[in-house]
């Protein structure tokens, strides 16, 4: 992706419309970042600062003049519980290309940074929000084109592919233990397991694993 070509700031408050482009009800827009509750205080008539996180609030949107330009919502996330695991805002305001591009800008002038693309899942994996099979199901469960592409994108971001990568992980690293402990304590007659019996581990992960790897193809045709 584009931004990771670029210097990660950690905490530098970004922003960017969630919502689709074109005419609708509502549109969305999102800031994230240290000083997100800031920039949405410039331009939102409640007092933003202390409202509790994960609740909605009705209010105005106002200009740099503090004229109103909108009416609008706001819903305030608030440290880790957020999806990007840092102060999450969202803006919502009635539908429109223009209207909503008035808001953005209205949020960048107050010292936003526009988020390139992916950014926001990019900060959620950074934070341990999410981990990379998770961030990749995101981009798969929104293009999704059929129900069993949504079925297996929907699965990979509750993480299911993650568990099982976790359980290799898991068992590999035991096996592991025990042949370093072998190996640094060889007079100790230690007997976690024998060599039979580590092969029988090695063997059982490695089809487990090649079972997985061959369902990559069929997942592509599914996407």
């Amino acid at each position: 992706m584009e931004f990771t070509q670029q210097l990660y700031s950690p905490g530098e408050t970004i922003a960017a419309i969630a919502t689709p482009p074109g005419e609708g009800g509502v549109s969305i827009i999102r800031i994230s970042g240290n000083n997100a509750l800031a920039v949405a205080a410039a331009i939102f008539s409640g007092p933003v600062h202390t409202f509790k996180t994960h609740t909605v609030h009705y209010g105005k949107i106002l200009n740099e003049a503090k004229e109103p330009i909108d009416d609008g919502l706001l819903i305030p996330f608030i440290g880790h519980r957020s999806f990007t695991g840092e102060d999450t805002v969202e803006i919502h305001c009635h539908g429109g290309s223009l209207l909503t591009r008035r808001v953005l800008d209205l949020i960048l002038r107050s010292g936003a940074r526009a988020a390139l693309p992916g950014e926001f899942s990019f900060r959620a994996f950074i934070n341990g929000k999410i981990d990379l099979a998770q961030a990749e199901a995101i981009q798969e469960v929104i293009g999704a084109k059929n129900e069993r592409a949504l079925d297996a994108a929907g699965a990979q971001l509750q993480g299911r592919l993650s568990a099982r990568i976790s359980t290799f992980q898991r068992q590999l690293t035991e096996v592991a233990a025990v042949l370093e402990a072998w190996v640094d304590f060889p007079d100790e007659g230690l007997e976690f397991a024998t060599m039979d019996e580590i092969c029988a581990q090695i063997e059982e992960a490695k089809e487990s694993m090649v079972l997985l790897a061959d369902t990559f193809h069929e997942g592509r045709i599914i996407h």
